[in-house]
């Protein structure tokens, strides 16, 4: 491996240690349903999040809250030295997406059938800390 690469490897590396992800795969719910929950939560702080996800009257609430407890997990796990409070973790990015689709018939009038679509979804969490500006380049760009 070229030093180039070897560096560029070190500082992916590094990149990656301050994000946690957490996926939730086959989940029976349809997609839309689930995305209406995702939208809610998506850029807040994790703390905000649980709380609106504890309160919300939505079925799809519960296994989110769950996932985003794991990726908060996952987070502590790679970094055991840092505080969760301390690092202002908010929820950078949430997809979800559609998975397999069981089909089933459905009896209709007149010896005719309807096709029932039933739906899952995969979703996936990233969790990473929020990262201030130093307010000294900051000055220094009004001041030039």
């Amino acid at each position: 491996m070229g030093s180039r690469k070897r560096l560029r490897a070190e500082a992916t590396k590094e990149a990656r240690k301050s994000v946690a992800i957490a996926q939730l795969r086959n989940y029976p719910t349809s997609p839309r349903k689930m995305r209406l929950v995702a939208d809610m939560v998506r850029g807040l702080d994790v703390q905000k999040a649980l709380f609106l996800l504890k309160h919300s009257p939505k079925h799809a609430t519960l296994p989110l809250e769950k996932l985003v407890l794991s990726a908060i997990n996952n987070w502590e796990q790679k970094n055991e030295d840092a505080s969760v409070d301390e690092a202002a973790l908010y929820i950078s990015e949430i997809q979800v997406d559609s998975a397999r689709m069981l089909k089933r018939i459905q009896p209709a009038p007149q010896g005719r059938a309807h096709r029932v679509r039933k739906r899952s979804n995969h979703v996936t969490v990233v969790v990473s800390p929020r990262i201030a500006e130093p307010l000294t380049e900051v000055t220094n760009e009004i001041n030039e």
